[in-house]
């Protein structure tokens, strides 16, 4: 164990203290003599430029930042002690163009390009949902991923406001048309609420792209559903995908489009320690809006999933070392 590569100790230095870093771990940046040692990176996209309705997302990873300060050392649950496993550091955010959205998915494939380069696997804190699309491309230039998405939309619809192809609504349709997921290893797991049409499940249901209705989620509970989602991902590449809105809003308020009858945040947990044993290359945690939380309970519950990511993904990179 690197001791460059520990948080800081609330032991050692208040919570409230300090300049905040995700999970208070060194802070990295790609021109830091040390870049090149890192295992798992963790990494800010401030932008919510594919947002349609309710923006906010863009300050997601601030608040992440700072509400990650109350992580410990210790998943209490699984004993998995990640940064004693893997070498982990916050990479600072990818800088987006808040006034040109292509321009600002290319800078983020041009930086996530980068890291793949670096043997780092990212774990990201949007930003809303169209960071995936850009990181995707980076990580799968070469083969499909599979992928496992908790949310409670598909994000599989063709196009918006009259053929607007870029939206949070649309990352995935066009990461399957350009070869970046293999649909028959893609699980989404809680789609809910109501809806234009079935434009999105009739995509879904002709490429194969395994669609799990929160119904279907609650009658079979999570262990039948993530041993399905574990299934069909294999033994091969896979990414997750974590949209804070996959969690009922009466646990995670603060996201532009919340939808009731999802899962409470004891299961918004349990679904990410039933990844143990997926051969993850990257995840996310998105659509955090702090304009629309409530006392900071969004932003540390998005932390608390993304330290259960990052536990399960510590085991990956061990894996393949």
């Amino acid at each position: 164990m690197d001791p460059f590569f520990v948080p800081v100790s609330g032991f050692d230095l208040p919570r409230f203290a300090g300049v905040a870093s995700f999970m208070r771990l060194p802070v990295v940046m790609p021109d830091h003599p040390r870049f090149a040692e890192v295992q798992i990176g963790l990494v800010g996209a401030p932008w919510d430029g594919g947002t349609t309705n309710r923006p906010g997302p863009r300050h997601g990873p601030r608040s992440l930042r700072d509400a990650s300060t109350m992580i410990r050392a210790e998943n209490g649950a699984t004993g998995v002690r990640p940064f004693e496993a893997v070498r982990c550091a916050d990479l600072g955010d990818v800088g987006p163009n808040p006034a040109d959205l292509m321009d600002s998915l290319a800078r983020m494939e041009a930086y996530y390009a980068r890291l793949r380069a670096a043997g780092i696997v990212p774990l990201t804190a949007g930003g809303d949902h169209l960071c995936s699309l850009p990181i995707l491309r980076a990580l799968a230039k070469d083969r499909p991923l599979g992928m496992i998405h908790f949310d409670s939309h598909t994000d599989l619809f063709h196009s918006y406001f009259n053929g607007s192809m870029y939206t949070h609504g649309t990352p995935f349709r066009r990461a399957v048309e350009e070869g970046l997921l293999d649909p028959h290893r893609v699980t989404m797991i809680g789609i809910r609420g109501t809806a234009y049409d079935r434009e999105d499940r009739d995509f879904a249901e002709a490429v194969g792209i395994r669609v799990i209705a929160i119904e279907e989620f609650h009658a079979r509970g999570v262990a039948d559903v993530m041993a399905e989602a574990r299934e069909r991902a294999g033994q091969g590449e896979t990414y997750v995908s974590y949209d804070i809105d996959f969690i009922d809003p009466a646990f995670a308020p603060g996201t532009g489009t919340p939808e009731i009858g999802g899962p409470n945040s004891f299961q918004a947990l349990q679904v990410v320690r039933e990844l143990a044993g997926v051969r993850i290359v990257g995840a996310d945690v998105v659509e955090v809006s702090p304009p629309f939380d409530v006392n900071g309970a969004t932003a540390y519950m998005g932390a608390s999933v993304m330290f259960e990511l990052l536990c399960v993904m510590s085991g990956a990179v061990l894996a393949e070392a």
